[in-house]
C-alpha cells in the first residue's frame, strides 16, 4: 500500500530554509495538502554546478541531479534578478554576483554600485523563477513565472532575502522585503511559479 503522506510530499533540492518557508506559506495559503521538506541530507551531496546559461536548464539539471537520491518528487528552482539596463545582469549569476560566499548585503551593494547614476526609466527589473519537478528520473513539470519591479537606490525592509530589499513592487508600493509573507507568496515570481507547479501536479 502506498503511503499517502509520502505520495503528497515534495522535496526541495536546496539547503535554503528561506525558500522552503516561502513555499510552505504558499501551499498553506492555497489550501493544498502537500507536505514540503528539504531534501534529506542535502548538504552531504556534492554540490550541483549551476553553469547553464538559462534558468530553465539550471532548474531542470538540479532537479534531475538530486532526484537520484530520493524516491519521491524532487523539485528545484533557479531564480534571479534581471536588469535590462545592465544587459540582463545579474541574471543566472544572481546568487554569485558579488563572488562565491558573498552576503546578501554585498550582492545588493554591488548591484547598486553598477546602477549608480541610472535614471528612473532605466531602473526597471524583473525577478524570474523556473521550477522543475522530477520523479524517478523523469521530468514531471517545468514551469516559469516572472514579476516586474524597480530597483531602488537604497534598501528598504527587513524581511525576505537576496535582492528583496531593493526590489520595489509598484502595485503594492513596497519592496519585497516590506511585504508580509502572505503578500509575497501571492505576488512573487517564486509564489506564482509554485502555484503553477501545484496545478500541474494535481
Amino acid at each position: 500500500m502506498t503511503d499517502t503522506r509520502e505520495s503528497r510530499t515534495l522535496y526541495l533540492a536546496s539547503g535554503n530554509a528561506g525558500k522552503l518557508k516561502e513555499f510552505r506559506v504558499l501551499a498553506e495559503a492555497l489550501g493544498r495538502n502537500w507536505q514540503l521538506e528539504l531534501l534529506p541530507d542535502f548538504a552531504k551531496f556534492p554540490e550541483f554546478e549551476e553553469s547553464a546559461p538559462t534558468f530553465a536548464e539550471n532548474a531542470a539539471g538540479k532537479a534531475f541531479y538530486y532526484s537520484r537520491e530520493s524516491d519521491g518528487i524532487v523539485f528545484a528552482d533557479d531564480s534571479g534578478l534581471v536588469v535590462p539596463a545592465l544587459g540582463g545582469a545579474p541574471g543566472v549569476l544572481s546568487a554569485r554576483y558579488a563572488g562565491p560566499g558573498a552576503s546578501n548585503e554585498q550582492k545588493i551593494a554591488k548591484l547598486l554600485f553598477e546602477m549608480k547614476g541610472l535614471e528612473d526609466a532605466n531602473r526597471g527589473a524583473y525577478f524570474v523563477c523556473v521550477i522543475a519537478a522530477v520523479r524517478a528520473g523523469r521530468a514531471v513539470a517545468v514551469v516559469s513565472e516572472k514579476v516586474d519591479g524597480v530597483i531602488l537606490d537604497a534598501p528598504r525592509g527587513s524581511d525576505g532575502f537576496g535582492y528583496d530589499p531593493v526590489f520595489y513592487f509598484p502595485p503594492l508600493g513596497k519592496t519585497f522585503a516590506e511585504l508580509r509573507a502572505e503578500e509575497k507568496s501571492q505576488h512573487s515570481h517564486r509564489g506564482k511559479a509554485f502555484r503553477r507547479l501545484l496545478e500541474v501536479l494535481e
